[in-house]
C-alpha cells in the first residue's frame, strides 16, 4: 500500500511513496535537472554540509562543476562567465559563513549588471531557532545585493524557482538571483511525477528605441561641432559591437571606451581617442553614452570633467538609469545593438558625416602630444622599471585576441591605456564597483570560456601584487583544472607605493613594526613566482626587459598548466602626471 496526502487544488501536491508504484527523486536531483534544463553550463563553488551531495548530482546531471578554494572567487568566476555568455554562471556556497563570504562577490555583480545565480545550502528547517548548524537569516543577508532572493520549502517547485531566478538575473538589468536551499529539502525525495517542470527561459526580450527619440538623437549628433560617443560595458554585453563599429567607421564619429567597453571597437581604431580622455570630455558638445553610466569613472557627468553645456544622449536598458546623475537631454530606453541599427539608418538617410575638421585636429593634437610622453617612459628600460616600460613590451608580445584580466590600483589604470583590445568583452577588471581580489576568478572563468569557444586563445591576468594576494592560492585551481592562464604579477613591493628592502630593513628596526610600518608596506621582493614549485613546475621572476621577455615568450607556449611571471618595478613607479585625480573629489 501506498500513502499519498493530497493538497488543495492550486497547491503541489507532494507524493511520499513506495519505489514499487513511482519512481521518486531527491531535491538534489531535481535541481540539478532544472539548473541544465535553464542552459546553465557552470557551476564553481566550495563544497560542505549540506551541498556535497548537490555538487555531486549536478555533475550527474552534465553540469560543469569546478571547486575553489573560497567562496568569494567562485563568485567571481561565476559572474564573469554569466558576462561573457549571458547565460548566469553559478554559485554554490556552504550555509552561514560560505553565504557570507560570497555577498561581497554578489555586491560585484549586482553593481556591475552581470548574470549570477547563487545557491546557498541551510540549516535544516526543524533545527531553526534553537541553535541549529550555521544558522542564519541567509534569504535576508542576501536581498540587498540581489534582484531576486527566495527560500523554497518543498522540493516538486524547485524548478519554478530556478527558472524565475534565472529570468529575473538576465532580464532588464541583468543581476543577481540567490537561492536558499534547507540541507532536510535537498534530501527530501518526492514523486517525479510530481515535480513542476519548466521550460528554459527565453532570451531577454528585444526592446526597441522610439523612432521620435532615435529622431531627436540623431539631430543632436548632425548639430554637433564636437561630437563624442562614449562605449561601456552595457555595449560589450549586448553584443551591439557590429552596429557600433558600422556607426563610428560611416560617419566618422570619434570615441572613447570605458575600460570594460575596450574592443567593442578596437582601440587601435583610427577614431579611438582614448590618450586625449581629458580633452575630449571637456570639450565635446554632444555625448552618445551607450552602455555607460554618468557614476564615478565618468566623473558623473558633471564640470570640471566635462563641459558645462554638454548635451547627453543617453541609451540604457534600464530605464532608471535614465537621467541619474544629471538629466539627458535625450534619453533612449532600448537595446543598445538594436538603438544603434536605428540611428545608422536615420543618419544614413540623411547623408550625414562628421566633417567638423577643428575637432579631429584638436584631439588628434592631443592623442599625439600624450603618446609621445608615454612613450619616453615606455622606453627607459633603466632597473628597477616602471609600469610603462613594462606594459609596452608586454602589449609587443602578447596575442593581439587574448582575453586580458587585470586588477590593482596603478597597475590596472596603467594597464587600460596601455595593452590594447581589438575584441568585446576580452578585458575583464575591477569594474563599477572597483572590487580586488576578482583577477584570478575572473582569469578561471575566462579560460573555460575560451576553451568551449575559442581554443587556442590566451588569457593574459595581471595583477598588482596586493592584489594577488587577495586568491592567490586559486593557482591550485588552475593546476587542478589544467588551465593555462599566464599571470604576469607586477610587484612594486606595496599597495600604491612600496619601499626597497634596505629601506624596510630601517623601518622594522624603528620601534613596534605595528606602530611604524606603514600601512601601504608589503614585505619586499616576495618570490610569487614560486608558488609554481608546490606543483612541480617553474615560474619566473624578472627584473629586466630581457628577462620579462623571454619569460613572457616561454609561458605563452605552455597550454596544459597555468604561468606564474614575478616582474619587479620600481617601488615609486607612479602614474604619468594627470590633470584630475582617477577619483573626482566630492568638493567638484
Amino acid at each position: 500500500m501506498c500513502r499519498i496526502v493530497t493538497f488543495p487544488i492550486h497547491t503541489p501536491k507532494y507524493h511520499f511513496i513506495n519505489k514499487m508504484s513511482d519512481i521518486d527523486v531527491d531535491g538534489n536531483t531535481i535541481l540539478a535537472e532544472a539548473l541544465v534544463a535553464q542552459g546553465v553550463k557552470y557551476v564553481f563553488g566550495f563544497v560542505g554540509t549540506p551541498v556535497i551531495e548537490l555538487a555531486m548530482a549536478m555533475q550527474q546531471a552534465g553540469l560543469h562543476y569546478v571547486g575553489m578554494r573560497n567562496e568569494q572567487a567562485a563568485c567571481y568566476a561565476a559572474q564573469a562567465i554569466g558576462y561573457l555568455t549571458k547565460r548566469p554562471g553559478v554559485c554554490l556556497v556552504v550555509s552561514g559563513p560560505g553565504l557570507i563570504h560570497a555577498i561581497g562577490g554578489m555586491a560585484n555583480a549586482q553593481i556591475n549588471c552581470w548574470p549570477l545565480l547563487v545557491i546557498g545550502g541551510s540549516c535544516a528547517q526543524d533545527h531553526e531557532g534553537i541553535g541549529g548548524f550555521q544558522e542564519c537569516p541567509q534569504v535576508d543577508l542576501a536581498r540587498p545585493y540581489c534582484k531576486y532572493s527566495a527560500r523554497l520549502l518543498g522540493p516538486a517547485l524547485i524548478p519554478t524557482h530556478v527558472e524565475k531566478a534565472v529570468r529575473l538575473s538576465t532580464y532588464g538589468r541583468p543581476g543577481v538571483s540567490y537561492l536558499d536551499f534547507p540541507g532536510n529539502l535537498l534530501a527530501q525525495r518526492v514523486a517525479k511525477s510530481y515535480v513542476v517542470h519548466m521550460p528554459m527561459c527565453q532570451d531577454p526580450p528585444l526592446v526597441c528605441a522610439d523612432p521620435a527619440l532615435v529622431t531627436q538623437a540623431a539631430n543632436l549628433i548632425m548639430t554637433a561641432k564636437r561630437p563624442l560617443v562614449i562605449i561601456g560595458k552595457g555595449a560589450a554585453y549586448a553584443g551591439a559591437e557590429s552596429a557600433i563599429r558600422d556607426m563610428i567607421q560611416a560617419f566618422n564619429i570619434t570615441f572613447l571606451p570605458t575600460p570594460m567597453g575596450k574592443g567593442v571597437v578596437p582601440d587601435d581604431d583610427v577614431y579611438c581617442v582614448s590618450p586625449a580622455w581629458t580633452t575630449a570630455l571637456q570639450h565635446a558638445d554632444v555625448i552618445l553614452l551607450l552602455g555607460a553610466r554618468l557614476n564615478w569613472i565618468l566623473h558623473f557627468g558633471r564640470p570640471p570633467r566635462f563641459d558645462p553645456n554638454v548635451k547627453f544622449i543617453q541609451v540604457d536598458i534600464c530605464p532608471e538609469e535614465l537621467h541619474n546623475s544629471i538629466p539627458a537631454k535625450v534619453a533612449i530606453h532600448a537595446d543598445i545593438a538594436a538603438f544603434t541599427h536605428q540611428l545608422v539608418q536615420h543618419l544614413s538617410r540623411q547623408g550625414w558625416c562628421m566633417f567638423t575638421i577643428p575637432w579631429l585636429v584638436q584631439l588628434n593634437t592631443k592623442c599625439d602630444k600624450n603618446r609621445e610622453i608615454v612613450m619616453k617612459m615606455a622606453e627607459d628600460t633603466r632597473v628597477p622599471l616602471n609600469y610603462y616600460t613594462v606594459f609596452h613590451h608586454i602589449q609587443k608580445i602578447i596575442p593581439k585576441d587574448c582575453v586580458i584580466v587585470s586588477e590593482g590600483a596603478n597597475t590596472m589604470d596603467i594597464g587600460c591605456s596601455m595593452l590594447l583590445n581589438t575584441l568585446p568583452k576580452h578585458r575583464l577588471d575591477a569594474g563599477t564597483f572597483g572590487t580586488m581580489g576578482v583577477g584570478l576568478g575572473f582569469a578561471i572563468a575566462a579560460a573555460l570560456w575560451c576553451r568551449d569557444y575559442a581554443p587556442g586563445k590566451k588569457v593574459i591576468c595581471i595583477e598588482g601584487d596586493s592584489a594577488f594576494g587577495f586568491s592567490g592560492l586559486e593557482i591550485e585551481t588552475m593546476f587542478r583544472y589544467k588551465l593555462p592562464i599566464t599571470i604576469i604579477i607586477v610587484n612594486n613591493n606595496g599597495i600604491y607605493n612600496g619601499v626597497d628592502e634596505e629601506s624596510f630593513k630601517d623601518i622594522q628596526e624603528m620601534g613596534e613594526m605595528t606602530k611604524v610600518i606603514p600601512p601601504t608596506l608589503l614585505t619586499t621582493n616576495i618570490h610569487y613566482e614560486r608558488l609554481m614549485e608546490m606543483f612541480g613546475a617553474k615560474g619566473h621572476f624578472c627584473v629586466d626587459i630581457p628577462q620579462l621577455q623571454s619569460a613572457l615568450q616561454q609561458s605563452l607556449k605552455v597550454y596544459h598548466r597555468p604561468s606564474i611571471i614575478n616582474v619587479m618595478i620600481s617601488p615609486s613607479a607612479d602614474r604619468k602626471p594627470q590633470n584630475f585625480s582617477r577619483l573626482t573629489e566630492s568638493k567638484l
